[in-house]
């Protein structure tokens, strides 16, 4: 059985339609009947485990939410974007391009990953952080800040 359902609740997004979605099931925090946030199709989000989008978070393009993840308030992923795991994308930040978060990592505030950037094991990027290029945030990592900016090529960043 299918976990959500499209609703014929749409927005506009970047020339984009989207569908709000609502839960047909009782799965983890979500009962069935609950509103979520809003998809261009039903593969932005997988019908198994635990992931949901909540409130007014968007995932749109051939992004993809799956495992346990969840991406939540105003938070967009776009592009060839995945979130995965138990990995959380909140607040006003933004995951696109061939992006990865995905373990126990989250993003959250006003951040930004993009291009082919990597945030994993129980890393935090936050503020109004940047990591983009070939960065890889990982382990235990807090990168945080007004100017912060990860750029590189496969450069793998540990801050404490």
């Amino acid at each position: 059985m299918k976990k959500y359902e499209l609703t014929n609740e749409t927005i506009k997004y970047a020339n984009t339609k989207l569908f709000r979605i609502r839960a047909l099931k009782d799965f983890g925090c979500v009962k069935a009947g609950d509103l979520g946030g809003y998809v261009e199709n039903e593969n932005n989000l997988a019908q198994e485990n635990n992931c949901w989008i909540y409130g007014n978070a968007i995932v749109f393009g051939n992004a993809w939410v799956y495992g346990d993840a969840w991406i939540f308030g105003n938070a967009i992923v776009f592009g060839k974007a995945s979130v995965s795991d138990n990995a959380i994308v909140y607040g006003n930040a933004k995951v696109y391009g061939d992006a990865r978060v995905f373990d126990d990592a989250e993003v959250y505030d006003n951040a930004k990953v993009f291009e082919n950037a990597i945030v994993y094991g129980n890393a935090k990027v936050f503020g109004n952080t940047r990591v983009y290029g070939d960065a890889c945030v990982y382990g235990d990592a807090r990168v945080l800040g007004n100017t912060k900016e990860i750029k590189g090529e496969r450069k793998w960043i540990i801050y404490y």
